[in-house]
This record gives C-alpha cells, sequence and structure tokens, in this order.
C-alpha cells in the first residue's frame, strides 16, 4: 500500500528526516512512536508528496486524484474553518470520487463513517460548534468517508478524552483487520503496544526499530529514544505500559 526508500527532508539546511525506508501492507496497523521533533508529521507529509523530499514515496509518485482515492490523510492540526453541519463537512471525503458525494454510494459511505464514529446525533450541528475532542471525530469520520485502502493519521487521540481514545484505536484495529492499512503517530506507549499490530520508532529524523510492539519497547530504545524506561503489567485486556 506504501512503499518508502531512503526518503529524506532537509529544511533551513538542516535535515529533518534522514534515509528512511519502509512499507506496509494490508491488515498492518503501523503505529509511529518518537520523541517531540523526531520526524513522525514530516514522515507522513513526505510520504504523502507534500513537502519536497529526496528518495521514494511510492505514495507522492501518484498523480494526486490517484492518490486521494489510496490514501486519507487526518493532519495534526484540527481546525475547521468554516460554519457547515458536520455532515457537510463529512461528505468532503467523497470528492476524490466520481460523483463528489451525490451518488447513492456516497450518502452510504458518508453515513458509516458518521455512524462509526458516533456522531449521528451531531449530524446537522454546525461542526465549529461541537467541542474540540467532537471536532476532532469529525474530521477522522471525514478520512473514514473516503473509503481508501490507507489511512495516514498525525495524532489522531490528542484531545480526544479516554473513552474516545480507546474507541478510535479499537476503530483503527478493526479497519487493519478489514483489510486496510493504518499509519498513525501515537505519543501513548500503553495504547500503541496494545492496539498496533507494528511500531516503527523514530528518532532524530532516523528509524531506530521497526517491529512488534514486543520487539520494539524494550528499555534500551527507550531510554535511547526518550530517555526513559517502561513498567510493563500484563492484565486481561491487554499489555499496560508505565513510562519511569
Amino acid at each position: 500500500m506504501l512503499e518508502l526508500h531512503d526518503l529524506c527532508v532537509t529544511r533551513r539546511n538542516r535535515p529533518v528526516l534522514t534515509g528512511v525506508s519502509l512499507g506496509i501492507g494490508p491488515g498492518e496497523f503501523i503505529g509511529l512512536i518518537g520523541p517531540n521533533g523526531a520526524g513522525k508529521s514530516t514522515l507522513m507529509e513526505a510520504a504523502l508528496g507534500l513537502i519536497p523530499a529526496t528518495g521514494r514515496s511510492s505514495l507522492a509518485m501518484m498523480e494526486a486524484p490517484a492518490r486521494a482515492r489510496h490514501a486519507a490523510y487526518l493532519p495534526q492540526a484540527k481546525e475547521i474553518a468554516w460554519p457547515v453541519s458536520v455532515r457537510d463537512l463529512v461528505s468532503l471525503g467523497r470528492l476524490p470520487w466520481p460523483g463528489g458525494g451525490g451518488t447513492a454510494a456516497d450518502r452510504d459511505a458518508i453515513d458509516r463513517a458518521i455512524a462509526r464514529m458516533g456522531l449521528g446525533e451531531f449530524a446537522h450541528r454546525t461542526a465549529q460548534r461541537l467541542s474540540g475532542g467532537e471536532q476532532a471525530r469529525v474530521l477522522i469520520a471525514r478520512a473514514l468517508a473516503q473509503d481508501t485502502p490507507l489511512l495516514l493519521a498525525d495524532e489522531p487521540i490528542a484531545g480526544l478524552d479516554p473513552a474516545q481514545q480507546l474507541a478510535t484505536m479499537r476503530l483503527f484495529a478493526a479497519l487493519a483487520q478489514e483489510g486496510h492499512g493504518v499509519i498513525a503517530s501515537i505519543h501513548d506507549l500503553g495504547l500503541a503496544a496494545r492496539f498496533c499490530t507494528r511500531l516503527v520508532l523514530l528518532a532524530q529524523g532516523r528509524v531506530i526499530a521497526d517491529g512488534t510492539p514486543d520487539q520494539v519497547l524494550r528499555d534500551d530504545l527507550m531510554s535511547r529514544a526518550f530517555g526513559i524506561t517502561l513498567r510493563r503489567v500484563r492484565t486481561p485486556d491487554g499489555l499496560a505500559i508505565l513510562p519511569v
């Protein structure tokens, strides 16, 4: 679904991303983890062809219409600029497809996205008048309505309450189980370990680990990337992780 080879980004004569190579296939939920400034957002933007980069991204090489039908992108910024209804905002996710939101298939995709994010009661409300967390859910629904094989989400659970964080991570895991590919940058290591099939650890613009949560969340790697160690507790609901 996405292949990156030797991807590099330089900004203001400073290397921000260096030599990143990775791929994602159907059924994978990749959690991008790493400290602030590690290059997680830059990696997504470069992979999408939104910023200048060297190396190769299979996604950036696509023509824009094909790219929009292959990958949905949820950026870190969650601002809603216009006073439109929740349903109208979610319907923007259908613009890349024939019909642009007006066909029966479009309406079904919009309805499914609204239902999956639990937004039915808000569908006809003005999106700008919702709380910050509710607006974040609307923007996730817009990405879901795009109905692409691949979803890239930059800090999608930031600003959500604990219940909605869990619901969103379960949703992304379910999308992967349905055959989609999902890449999301995540700061909560416990949620990343519990829901992601694979973790990619970035530090100083480089990939320093790529593997299963158990392979990546090692104390030596956590110390190198974050300057922390982890306390792990196995629970009936999965692995609980406490940074110490």
